[in-house]
Parts: structure tokens; C-alpha cells; sequence
């Protein structure tokens, strides 16, 4: 049994959570996006506590690696290496656009939606990014890259190009833009499922641990947040 302690503080809401092989028996959230630090380290001991696991018996520590807040991400990651190099555990990496294509082929399954049978099935993983820029990647249901992680701008060109190769899930923060681009006529004979929701520890729990079976483990010296773009600060006005 594979007992992985979770942290995510890529988004607006953290979560950390304690997992044994898929089942999470331990799950705490945070909403207050300027304090995700903080709760990080408290909640942590809280669930060992809840959950009658010292933090020794961990037998690895997983954490988002981005895209997302720029902040958030250098706090989860600063959190999970000091925690899996005191604890001398590996680190595993998770992608959050990932995430969200795993929740997004998990309500299908769920729903028994046809479309997880269509082999053209792709899902679309979008955090909002500027203006009507969105860092992004496709996948298929297999959760198999069909485009990889960058930065992508919508518009209504790249949305009917994908609807041509088959059927479109979009999941994650920048859904509603997208949505927003398909409000005109052209668009009505042939629209993409929008899903408006996230994903939660189960998802982590799920990929973490095919992860750690393979041994795929982060460099604790030099992996570092996945950014996607450089980090631009707005300059102050003298």
C-alpha cells in the first residue's frame, strides 16, 4: 500500500491530502489565496493527525508543478521539497493541466457519456491566462498528449480546427472565454462540452501513485515549476 501525502496550491483554493494506493483517506482545503503558506504547514500535521499517519511513514510526497499562480506554485513546491528532503522521500510531479483532463475523462465515465468511446475525443485542459491567452494542452481520452503544454491564444480559428478532428472537452479556468468565442452562429451546429469544474485529491491520488510505480520522481536540486511563460510584473508608476 503506497501512502502519499498531496499538495496543491496552484490555484486560487489549496488542497492537501493524504492517499493510500487510490483511496483518500484525508483532505483539507484552503480559500484564501494569500494565506496558502500557511495552511500548508499547519494542515499538514492536522491530517497526520486525522488520519493516525506520522509524516515518517509517508512513502512519497506529490505536489502540482504548474501552470497556474506563480506564487502558489513556489509556495507548494518550496512545501513538498522541504518536506520529502527532511523525510529523505521522493518527490513526485504532477502536471495540473493533467489534472484537469483526468477529471474530465472521470465524469464520463461517471456519466457513461458516449463520447468517451469516440477515438477522436479530445480533451481540452485551459488555466485563464492574459486577455484571451489561456496555458494549455490537448489530450485524449487516454490522457495522451495530443498538443503539449504552452501558451495558446483563442480565437475562433484554433476552436473550429479542433472541432473538425473529432469531439471537444474544454475543462478548467478559462473556460468561460472560451465560451465566449463560441457564441456566434457558426458555431451552433458543432460545440464543444464545456465542464465548469476542477479537480480534487482522487485525481492526484490517481496519477500520483502510477507515478510513483514507475519511479518516476523529480530532481529535488533543480525541478522547478512549470511557469510555460516568463513571469511579467506590472512596473510601478513613478
Amino acid at each position: 500500500m503506497n501512502t502519499i501525502l498531496h499538495i496543491d496550491t496552484a490555484g486560487p483554493d489549496a488542497l492537501i491530502g493524504i492517499s493510500q494506493d487510490l483511496k483518500v483517506i484525508a483532505t483539507k482545503q484552503n480559500n484564501q489565496s494569500n494565506t496558502h503558506g500557511e495552511f500548508v504547514q499547519a494542515g499538514v500535521e492536522e491530517l497526520c493527525k486525522e488520519a493516525g499517519i506520522l509524516l515518517k511513514d509517508m512513502d512519497a510526497i506529490a505536489v502540482t508543478m504548474g501552470p497556474g499562480s506563480y506564487t502558489g506554485l513556489r509556495v507548494g513546491l518550496a512545501s513538498a521539497k522541504g518536506l520529502a528532503f527532511a523525510l529523505n522521500k521522493p518527490l513526485i510531479g504532477l502536471s495540473t493541466l493533467r489534472l484537469f483532463a483526468k477529471a474530465a475523462v472521470g465524469h464520463l465515465i461517471a456519466t457513461r457519456n458516449a463520447l468517451l468511446d469516440n477515438k477522436q475525443l479530445q480533451v481540452f485542459s485551459m488555466i485563464d491566462a492574459r486577455r484571451m491567452e489561456v496555458f494549455g494542452a490537448i489530450y485524449n481520452s487516454s490522457l495522451d498528449y495530443l498538443a503539449p503544454e504552452k501558451a495558446i491564444i483563442l480565437d475562433e480559428t484554433l476552436l473550429h480546427s479542433l472541432l473538425s478532428n473529432g469531439p471537444l472537452i474544454c475543462i478548467g479556468s478559462g473556460v468561460a472565454k472560451t465560451k465566449i468565442l463560441t457564441q456566434h452562429t457558426d458555431f451552433q451546429n458543432k460545440l464543444p462540452l464545456f465542464l465548469e469544474y476542477t479537480y480534487s485529491i482522487h485525481e492526484m491520488a490517481a496519477l500520483a501513485v502510477d507515478k510513483f510505480k514507475a519511479n518516476d520522481f523529480e530532481d529535488l536540486a533543480y525541478s522547478g515549476p512549470a511557469y510555460l511563460k516568463d513571469y511579467y510584473q506590472k512596473p510601478l508608476i513613478k
